[in-house]
């Protein structure tokens, strides 16, 4: 390896050689302590020491990196204490995710750290977000995220190199192409020379770095990150290297032959660079010593905070307290002054008023700016908020919802458009794992609102009509909101714009220029978790949500002789229960209808919880509604048959005659 060439000063040379010794040094002491079963898993990084270091020192301190498991580096590079770090892998209460996470699943404000979850590939299109919130601010810095070769065969690699390349976004995407992933070698992953060959196809720069000469590294990432300050654009850049120990330690290296292990341990990056240093009088056995020991020092120091610290305790109130960032509801009261709208347009009113409160607000989706998406609500947008806040994006839901919580992690809001709810299956991954745990594991908000159209009725079939808000429901750290009238779609989009956690707002696509009603010119807000009487009576209790209100009032109006409860519960998470259980207590019978196919619907949740809470105050059993578990046909007969419009009355009436 040629170190000379680069003419480093003594100070930095030693400085890059102590940040490389530093994480060895830590991982030999991991290793020992895995093998008494002091800590649960380690992913060593023994051998490529140089792409942590090199990368993270060419960045400034206020730019943020986006790591994986195997770039300890990266973190001691930025000195995060140790102790912290110690009882992170620990599962202490002093790490960064109070037991909840472990390993590098963190990330951290403080150092511009950005953690990895164990999919790999969402963190590609969250450097996007970051970057785009540099770009859009002026700021001109740089964003540096790292995959392995294994992590480029994943379909979040691609999205976030096309999307960066389309918006020339500041980031380094950094590939540690270092042989196998787990025991699959490169062969078997890809089929081309180089994975920096790749980027031909996105239009960007790339290079081929030496991934274990930390000179190298270091000097061509700085002139790199210079150049994309001054002038924003992707990078995409592949360190060849090795893997010297198994995928995590469990694994072992078996697969790997003998040879090709010999081969790299004489390209082990500490011990060429070492040699260089005392060949050039840099370094001295005295001076490395005087390094080695204060480096061991610091470690057992640190180990030792971490080994006298208790095991984390918590209690139910705090777990479930953390799913969610707690905020103060601010009321904004609507005033008299009303205009008749439709659904459709109290969406686009509470889109526009939102925009202008907030300069921070970005809309994203497909074909949303000039052509003002396939249901026109954001028609003239661009005109009045400039395409950089109106963002056409290429067809990739995965990737745009990564930039979304990219963004949110810069400090901004963004509202993602799914052109129809059920295209959030391509991003669904992003949604339930990474923008619904992040608060609950690192107290990172996901200040990201996803706009759902969907639901049948208008004859469109299996793909553009579900209405999927149990894939949701589900996952705790989501708010799920769906509205059934104008007023409360304006108010409660303009709550779930403010809210800084992640919210699914529903926007059933029937009900957008077929219902009308007098709404507020004025921004209000509605708050969550507050359901809607919208009718009143003694002999039942009906419980929907979004279309299913408007067939239980068509229901009511054609049988006058049933007086009901009728409640739009507006939202799904949280659920206003309180309003449910003193109404069924008043009436003692309770029926739910929702559109979705009944098995695993939100309706068999709130059956239970009526059973539970409200079983003696019971006259008959709690009735679900819903549509067929089938897929949604096309053919109207077929749809009028799965919808369960078409049997509300009478299981409502066999109800009543129980």
């Amino acid at each position: 390896m040629d170190f000379k060439k680069y003419n480093l000063s003594k100070s930095v040379l030693t400085e890059l050689y102590k940040n490389m010794l530093k994480p060895r040094l830590i991982e030999e002491k991991m290793l020992v302590l895995l093998r008494q079963g002091k800590i649960s898993k380690w992913f060593s990084g023994i051998g490529q020491e140089a792409i942590s270091v090199g990368v993270t020192m060419a960045l400034n301190n206020e730019e943020y990196i986006l790591p994986m498991h195997r770039n300890l580096g990266v973190f001691t590079t930025r000195n995060i204490p140790l102790n912290r770090l110690f009882a992170q892998w620990q599962g202490k209460a002093s790490g960064f995710t109070k037991g909840r996470d472990r390993s590098f699943h963190f990330g951290t404000q403080d150092y511009k750290i950005i953690g990895m979850i164990s999919h790999l590939g969402p963190q590609l299109g969250v450097a996007d977000g970051i970057a785009l919130a540099s770009k859009l601010k002026k700021l001109n810095t740089v964003t540096a995220v790292f995959t392995g070769e294994g992590g480029t065969s994943e379909g979040d690699f691609h999205e976030a190199l096309n999307v960066a390349s389309v918006w020339q976004l500041p980031v380094l995407f950094c590939i540690e192409n270092n042989g196998y992933g787990l025991s699959t070698p490169t062969n078997e992953q890809y089929n081309c020379e180089h994975l920096a060959h790749r980027a031909l196809g996105y239009g960007m720069e790339s290079h081929i770095i030496d991934g274990n000469n930390i000179v190298e590294v270091f000097k061509k990432v700085s002139e790199l990150a210079k150049s994309v300050r001054e002038n924003p654009r992707p990078i995409l850049l592949e360190f060849k290297t090795f893997r010297m120990r198994g995928h995590e330690e469990a694994s072992g290296t078996k697969y790997v032959p003998d040879e090709l292990l010999e081969v790299w341990r004489s390209k082990d990056p500490i011990d060429n660079f070492r040699s260089y240093l005392f060949e050039d009088s840099i370094l001295n056995e005295d001076f490395e010593l005087e390094i080695i020991e204060a480096i061991t020092n610091d470690i057992e120091a640190n180990l030792h905070l971490v080994f006298e610290e208790e095991e984390i305790n918590s209690t139910i109130s705090n777990e479930l307290n953390d799913v969610f960032k707690n905020i103060k509801y601010q009321e904004f009261k609507h005033e008299e002054n009303t205009e008749n709208i439709r659904f459709v347009d109290a969406i686009s009113e509470a889109l526009k008023q939102s925009m202008e409160r907030h300069n921070d607000l970005i809309i994203m989706g497909q074909d949303i700016a000039e052509y003002g998406g396939v249901f026109k609500i954001t028609e003239g947008f661009v005109e009045q908020f400039g395409k950089d806040r109106v963002r056409n994006t290429p067809i990739c839901e995965s990737a745009i919802v990564e930039t979304a919580m990219g963004l949110s992690i810069a400090g901004m809001k963004s509202i993602v458009e799914m052109q129809f709810a059920d295209f959030a299956s391509s991003g669904f991954n992003p949604i339930v794992n990474y923008l619904a745990k992040s608060y609950y594991r690192w107290q990172q908000e996901a200040n990201v609102v996803i706009r759902m159209p969907c639901g049948g009725g208008v004859g469109a079939g299996p793909f553009h009509s579900q209405t999927n808000e149990a894939w949701f429901t589900k996952t705790p750290g989501l708010k799920v909101v769906y509205p059934a009238f104008p007023f409360d779609a304006k108010g409660l989009l303009n709550t779930a714009i403010n809210d800084p956690n992640p919210v699914m707002f529903f926007e059933h696509k029937a009900l957008y220029r077929s219902i009308r009603q007098d709404v507020p010119t004025n921004y209000y807000t509605l708050p969550f978790g507050k359901a809607s009487m919208v009718k009143s009576g003694s002999d039942v209790t009906i419980i929907s949500y979004g279309a299913g209100i408007h067939w239980a009032l068509d229901t009511l109006e054609s049988n006058l002789d049933i007086s009901a409860d009728l409640i739009d519960l507006r939202t799904l998470q949280p659920l206003d229960t309180e309003t449910i259980y003193v109404s069924v207590k008043k009436t003692g019978k309770a029926i739910i209808l929702q559109e979705d196919s009944l098995f695993g619907g939100i309706a068999s949740d709130i059956s239970a919880l009526i059973m539970e809470h409200c079983f003696e105050f019971l006259d008959g059993p709690v009735k679900r509604v819903a549509s067929l578990d089938t897929p949604i046909p096309f053919a109207k007969s077929l749809e009028n048959q799965y919808l369960a419009k078409s049997r509300f009355v009478t299981e409502l009436k066999a109800l009543l005659a129980y």
